[in-house]
């Protein structure tokens, strides 16, 4: 899966870089903000419940795909939030909504054989602009891409010559 990749590379990238300006982001932050890369992804829990049989349990109608978008990947950042100590909660949420808003930024600019983007801003609008993509998902490029620059962040953060001195 090269864009589940992708997207942790991303995550990374830009959590590292934030660690350059904010010092107490160390590489269990970084971690965080890896894993709010994969909350919007928690819609493949429907391989192994489907929606219907959710809705079946639960009385209300229910679906998956609701948890790849702006107001149902808040409610798994919040729920993500609701398990770690009160004193990390703020920095968690941050890095938590990091990840996620890179997962979601760049499925935005997956092509789409109806020429729309995906389906991500609600609850916000449910206004789908016309827009034909940059890559597909199945594509290689992005993955090459993002490696490069969490190499490159990588390096910038703990292997570059101390300035301080």
């Amino acid at each position: 899966m090269p864009d589940l990749l992708t997207h942790a590379l991303v995550a990374y990238t830009l959590a590292v870089g934030l660690s350059l300006r904010y010092r107490w982001l160390t590489p269990p932050y970084v971690t965080v903000a890896m894993m709010g890369a994969f909350t919007p992804d928690l819609t493949k829990i429907r391989l192994l419940v489907p929606s219907w049989q959710m809705e079946a349990w639960l009385g209300v109608p229910f679906e998956w795909g609701a948890l790849h978008t702006v107001g149902g990947t808040l409610v798994s950042v919040l729920i993500g939030v609701a398990v770690v100590r009160h004193t990390d909660r703020r920095r968690v949420f941050g890095l938590l909504a990091v990840g996620a808003g890179s997962h979601l930024a760049l499925d935005s600019l997956l092509a789409f054989p109806a020429g729309r983007m995906k389906f991500v801003l609600w609850p916000l609008t449910t206004y789908r602009p016309v827009f034909d993509g940059l890559f597909l998902s199945t594509d290689r490029w992005p993955v090459v891409v993002a490696a490069a620059l969490a190499a490159s962040a990588w390096y910038l953060r703990y292997h570059r010559p101390d300035t301080d001195a």
